[in-house]
């Protein structure tokens, strides 16, 4: 029979077992109220001593001085059937509406504030300043000298007597200045105004009736014909107005009289009859 060796080992007795489990128990039970105490610290400090809203009072310093809102005039696009000269330049410039107005047959309505039926400062600049050089003033059937230099007949329109900058050239009323002499002297030498009013002189050269009376300013007027960028009537050169365009005018319908009549430099003063 065979003996195995015998191992010295430490016997553990049932009290050993039980005191060393109480002992393990104890440590966990006293840790328990540690834990919950830390817990409810993290609850405590997460929201329990808000800061309550307090409003700040208004600055009491020096106020902005906020300038006001500006009020935009109230600007018409059309007087009845007419474009004002508002309308018609912001159409013409317009993406949107330039082909509504630019080539095309319209009317306008404004004041005429400018011609160029005035006397030169310097005749061989009468082009530049929109003058009336003495060379072109004479009688029909007479060609001007070959080195006189004149605009064609303009007048101006806007949509008030005062205004200077925002206008539009009304031209293809008269093709020369001859044109225009010659019908001062018939509408002048008639007895009266009826008859006077009743003059009608074509520009033999154009084709068209010379407005009776004659653009002056101060007059309010509806013009009617091709509205654009440019005007080609001219027998030399090409005018063209891109901000503000051209109207080449087929007729002419007064609003408002002119309170004098329009003459050329050097003709005899006029009178109303």
């Amino acid at each position: 029979m065979r003996v195995l060796p015998y191992t010295a080992q430490a016997a553990v007795s049932p009290a050993s077992k039980s005191s060393s489990l109480s002992l393990r128990l104890s440590r966990s039970a006293g840790a328990l109220p540690v834990l919950a105490m830390l817990a409810l610290g993290v609850l405590v400090g997460c929201g329990g001593n808000e800061r309550k809203y307090e409003p700040k009072p208004a600055p009491s310093g020096k106020q902005a001085n906020v300038p006001a809102v500006p009020t935009l005039p109230q600007k018409n696009k059309k007087e009845g059937d007419a474009y004002t000269i508002w309308g018609a330049t912001h159409d013409l410039r317009s993406k949107v509406h330039n082909e509504s107005v630019n080539g095309k047959k319209i009317s306008l309505v404004g004041y005429i504030v400018k011609t160029n039926l005035v006397e030169c400062k310097d005749d061989t600049k009468a082009v530049d300043e929109g003058c009336t050089p003495k060379c072109a003033v004479h009688k029909g059937g007479k060609a001007d000298p070959t080195d006189c230099q004149a605009p064609v007949p303009t007048f101006y329109i806007a949509d008030s007597k005062d205004e200077q900058k925002d206008v539009v050239a009304v031209m293809g009323w008269a093709s020369n200045y001859a044109q225009i002499y010659d019908t001062i002297e018939e509408i002048d030498k008639q007895p009266n105004e009826e008859k006077a009013k009743a003059v009608k002189i074509d520009d033999v050269l154009w084709g068209v009736s010379i407005p009776n009376p004659l653009p002056a300013v101060g007059a309010k007027v509806k013009v009617t014909g091709t509205y654009g960028v440019t005007f080609t009537k001219a027998t030399s050169g090409t005018a063209a107005n891109p901000k503000y365009g051209i109207m080449t005018v087929e007729t002419v319908e007064y609003l408002e009289p002119a309170p004098e009549l329009a003459n050329l430099p050097g003709m005899k003063p006029r009178k109303k009859k």
